[in-house]
């Protein structure tokens, strides 16, 4: 076989293999991985960068076998727009996942089975070490919700707290 038929075929593999994952990617809709849509959310709804927002500064910690955030609890009112300003002052990754309890917990078995998956989603947030980040959140509905850290390992060692909408 010359090279140009060779190339020709070659070409022509790619080409199908790419539609075929195009037409695979509207089952894979929303932001993440296959299976990590968001299209609701049980804590609210993305804010609007562009109107006012509250300013709340979360640190993320680690040490002495511990992980945290400070603060660990929070108190908004419903309809309230939020600007969590993060702040990673450790030396590992670290997340600011938005969510309800269950949601957070199911959602950490994922991250067992796929601990290299990284959130940058409207509810959640990947801060590298000595890193920022910050995420707008209008807080819809009244309850409690929490936020974690979903990195295998982070939760167990305390890497969550709570948002109270009142």
């Amino acid at each position: 076989m010359s090279r140009v038929h060779v190339t020709a075929a070659a070409v022509g593999f790619l080409l199908t293999s790419s539609a075929a994952v195009t037409a695979a990617l509207p089952a894979f809709a929303g932001s993440g991985a296959p299976g990590h849509s968001h299209e609701s959310f049980s804590a609210g709804v993305p804010g609007d960068p562009k109107r006012p927002a509250r300013i709340v500064k979360v640190k993320m910690f680690e040490g002495s076998g511990k992980m945290g955030f400070e603060p660990a609890r929070i108190e908004v009112r419903k309809g309230e727009q939020v600007r969590f300003v993060l702040e990673n002052g450790g030396e590992e990754d670290h997340e600011f996942v938005l969510a309800t309890v269950p949601e957070n917990r199911k959602h950490a078995e994922v991250m067992k089975k796929n601990p290299d998956m990284e959130h940058d989603d409207p509810n959640a947030k990947r801060v590298l070490p000595h890193g920022n980040g910050d995420l707008i959140w209008k807080f819809t509905k009244r309850g409690e919700f929490e936020f974690a850290c979903l990195i295998p390992g982070h939760y167990e060692k305390g890497m969550f707290g709570r948002v109270i909408v009142k």
